[in-house]
């Protein structure tokens, strides 16, 4: 039902009050906050984006702002928050419910953190207690990575209720309406003000100034740059001469042999080996812990073979293995040929789920490197989320350590380690 001209008036007038204070408060918000256009004309209680457009309803605001008008500065930064990581386009292929909730809570808790008069509110005892049981597991309290916590850890029906109500704020049901085609532009928008965001917020004010250490690091991990996995998987490849014909060259002893027997006959026949770029050796670990999900663990396998499998990658005698650690080895495969490759891949069960240790998995290669079981090793792939114990010294061989964006900690890699950062869209659909 469409609300009368005088809510509507007093609506932006509370909002654009809000968006004042906001900015002498939080100066390096200022891209964000003139983003979004206020507009009545969406059907809404509250307050909601399309990512393009501030909707709000006049009467709930007036309500909020006679209560605090802080309340309208929290419920105003929330929803910028929301755009400014990406959630309104991230939560399709996800549980839209569980998927809101972790958004809210995550948007919740920077707000909680931050140290300025105009947001100011007493954390209820329940948020405290999440807060502190979710920190004993997560470092950035990321949607994503809540997400996937209480994939891991289900909620009963009455705690999920009982904590949207707590940390709801804003209404989403304009994410789940917008397309991904209609997403994509104010997308690529607001990953550029985040970015500006991020800049002024480590040029401006430092990090502790403001309790702002939390606002960036979600922007920071939001801002990081994903790598093109298949590009970085020939870094591994080694040259080799491999059986078949090679058009594009032949034997000089047939063709000098023709000239010299017949004069003006070379004898040209194709070489029948040829040198090609492949992988000859490769180590893929896994990192099994709790702290890793075992679905996304999968993805990541099934990603990785699904690579090799589309183009040539190995050699046709090659020596891969696939191990399983959590804070030990776990699992050790040998594989020579594509066919137990596709075998291991079709009977793969994970196990673990224990701590994370790097350092067994290095252990074990460097014995099996003295040993000589592979003929030149040029590398470690390592599938993790980045929290565990390294080795102190860095490897004779190169040691990737593959994440996802926004469930990773690139950060705890020491400086010998290759971070890799991978789009968790980059994964999906990606099956045998």
């Amino acid at each position: 039902m469409p609300q009368s001209d005088a809510w509507s008036k007093a609506g932006r007038a509370i909002l654009t009050a809000a968006r004042n204070e906001l900015y002498l408060n939080l100066p390096f918000l200022d891209a964000a906050l003139c983003a979004l256009p206020f507009s009545d004309e969406q059907d809404t209680d509250f307050i909601a984006t399309d990512g393009q457009a501030f909707f709000f309803n006049g009467s709930y605001l007036a309500l909020r702002y006679e209560k605090s008008r802080n309340l309208v500065c929290r419920a105003y930064l929330h929803l910028l928050l929301h755009c400014m990581l990406l959630h309104p386009a991230k939560r399709q292929g996800r549980d839209g419910e569980l998927w809101d909730l972790c958004c809210d809570i995550a948007v919740e808790h920077m707000l909680d953190s931050l140290d300025y008069r105009c947001l100011a509110a007493a954390p209820s005892p329940r948020r405290s207690g999440l807060y502190r049981r979710l920190e004993e597991e997560r470092k950035v309290l990321t949607a994503e990575a809540l997400y996937r916590f209480f994939k891991n850890h289900p909620l009963e029906e009455y705690e999920r209720a009982t904590l949207a109500r707590e940390f709801f704020e804003d209404d989403h049901s304009l994410w789940e309406k917008a397309s991904q085609e209609e997403q994509e532009q104010p997308r690529q928008n607001w990953q550029q003000i985040a970015q500006h965001t991020q800049t002024s917020m480590e040029t401006v004010m430092s990090e502790a100034s403001g309790g702002g250490q939390a606002v960036l690091e979600q922007l920071r991990v939001e801002t990081r740059e994903t790598a093109d996995y298949r590009a970085f998987l020939r870094r591994f490849a080694v040259t080799g001469e491999e059986s078949g014909i090679d058009a594009d060259t032949f034997d000089y002893n047939y063709y000098t042999y023709g000239l010299r027997r017949y004069g003006n006959m070379p004898l040209i026949e194709p070489l029948e080996t040829r040198e090609v770029q492949r992988i000859r050796d490769l180590v893929i670990a896994i990192d099994t812990s709790m702290s890793t999900s075992g679905e996304l663990v999968r993805r990541f396998l099934q990603y990785t073979y699904g690579i090799l499998k589309q183009s040539e990658s190995f050699f046709r005698s090659f020596h891969l293995r696939i191990l399983q650690c959590d804070d030990q080895l776990r699992v050790d495969k040998a594989i020579s040929s594509r066919k137990e490759l596709e075998e291991y891949m079709e009977n793969f069960e994970l196990a673990g789920q224990g701590a994370t240790d790097f350092r067994p998995v290095f252990r074990h290669v460097d014995s099996l490197v003295e040993q000589g079981a592979f003929h030149k090793l040029r590398g470690v792939i390592y599938f993790t989320d980045g929290l565990g114990i390294y080795p102190a010294k860095r490897p004779a061989y190169d040691a990737a350590f593959v994440m996802l964006a926004q469930q990773g900690f690139p950060e705890r890699v020491p400086p010998w380690g290759i971070r890799i950062l991978l789009d968790e869209n980059e994964l999906q659909g990606d099956t045998l």
